[in-house]
This record gives C-alpha cells, sequence and structure tokens, in this order.
C-alpha cells in the first residue's frame, strides 16, 4: 500500500525507534493528523497477556474525564419504570421486543451502545448472532447489563469507552479528538493507562505493557516511553 503524501510528510516528524514522554506523543499526534475532518485519537496498548487464558483476558469500560468528543447513540431495551428511567436519562430509543425485533427483522442499527436490564438478556440471546459480531451485546463487565440504566445512559452521553483484548494481546481505545486541548487529551490518557495498570491480572510475571502508541485516524503512530507510566 502505497502512503499518501500527507502520511510520509507526517511520518517524517517523528523518529523512528524513539519513544517519547506523553506530553510530546500528544503533541506530536496533533501535528501529524492528516485528515480534513477533526481525526479521533487512538491509543493502542500491546500486553504481555495469554488471552488464550480466561483470567488474563481484560474487559471493562471507562467514563473518560473529558469525554472522548463523539456523541454516542443509545438503545435501552427495559419494561415499565426502567425504560421511562432511560427515556429521563437521555437515551435515543427505548424499548424492548418491538425492538429486539426490529433489530432481526429490519436489520436496525442506527444506535452505538445498547444497554439492557438483566430480564431482557433471554429475549436477546436470541439475537446474540447479529449483536455478536458488531461488539453490540451488552455485557455485565462494561455496565451495559445493569438495573441502573440512568448511570449507564448518562455514562455513555459523557464519554464512556469500552475496551478489550484481542487474541494478540492488544488493546485499542478512542481517548478524544485533535481537536482537544492538550491538557485534556493527557488527562483522558493518564486515565485510561491507569485503568488498565490497574487491571493487570497477579499471573502476570515480567513486564506487563510492551508498547503504547498514539496515533491520530489515518497518521503515523508515536511510541510512549513505557518509563513514562510508573
Amino acid at each position: 500500500m502505497k502512503k499518501g503524501k500527507k502520511y510520509v510528510e507526517a511520518a517524517s516528524k517523528i523518529e523512528k525507534g524513539t519513544a517519547y514522554t506523553k506530553e510530546e506523543a500528544i503533541k506530536l499526534v496533533k501535528e501529524t493528523a492528516v485528515t480534513k475532518f477533526d481525526s479521533s485519537v487512538e491509543i493502542a496498548m500491546r500486553l504481555n497477556l495469554d488471552t488464550k487464558k480466561a483470567d488474563q483476558q481484560l474487559r471493562g469500560a471507562i467514563v473518560l474525564p473529558n469525554g472522548t468528543g463523539k456523541t454516542k447513540k443509545v438503545l435501552v431495551l427495559a419494561k415499565g419504570p426502567k425504560a421511562t428511567e432511560a427515556k429521563e436519562a437521555g437515551a435515543d430509543y427505548v424499548g424492548d421486543m418491538d425492538m429486539i425485533e426490529k433489530i432481526e427483522k429490519e436489520n436496525w442499527f442506527d444506535f452505538d451502545t445498547l444497554i439492557a436490564t438483566p430480564d431482557m438478556m433471554p429475549a436477546l440471546g436470541k439475537i446474540g448472532k447479529i449483536l455478536g459480531p458488531k461488539g453490540l451485546m451488552p455485557n455485565p463487565k462494561t455496565g451495559t447489563v445493569t438495573m441502573d440504566v440512568k448511570k449507564a445512559v448518562e455514562d455513555v452521553k459523557k464519554g464512556r469507552v469500552e475496551y478489550r483484548t484481542d487474541t494478540y494481546g492488544n488493546i485499542h481505545a478512542l481517548i478524544g479528538k485533535v481537536s482537544f486541548t492538550n491538557d485534556a487529551l493527557l488527562e483522558n490518557l493518564n486515565a485510561f493507562i491507569n485503568v488498565i495498570l490497574k487491571a493487570k491480572p497477579s499471573v502476570v510475571k515480567g513486564a506487563y505493557v510492551k508498547n503504547v502508541t498514539l496515533s491520530s485516524t489515518m497518521g503515523p503512530g508515536v511510541k510512549i516511553d513505557l518509563n513514562e507510566l510508573n
């Protein structure tokens, strides 16, 4: 794949093999953003985990102090008072069997996050095959299967990001937009890294974090010095 002129020019600002402080990395990511739109800033962490073992698969969510800069559409599956609570909290769509049917029959996916009360889960299981591959299946670990629908909706609206390890022990997440101030990005970055450091499984021997890279949408990656994580 031939890289565009803008990308090559952007990449030339980053020294190969150099690991930067968090502050320098953020500055470089902003300087090397190549898209015309307000690029997202993403973090990738390579962790020393054997994800074949269940106790070394990380999954969870964090509400970033400064949000993600992206407004997410929320669908809540709940009945009665919980449905009312979801509407009042600002959910974009609220329903129960009617919504499950809509997804199943119309292949409707005009939402980014799905929150459900536990009693809705058996019915949701029917469309697990459709939701699973899209990463939309609610899960208690990420706070999307809950009786506290108010908090769940508010968290998503505030800028909650989910994370989970892939087969190689990598974690990717959105930590804001290029238009954010450096301080806001740094705060989000620190909050995210701390959550991952706290989630370290006790069985991990030796170095836990192997690599941390920041990048903007389609922009080059900037390595962060691992000594910065302590």
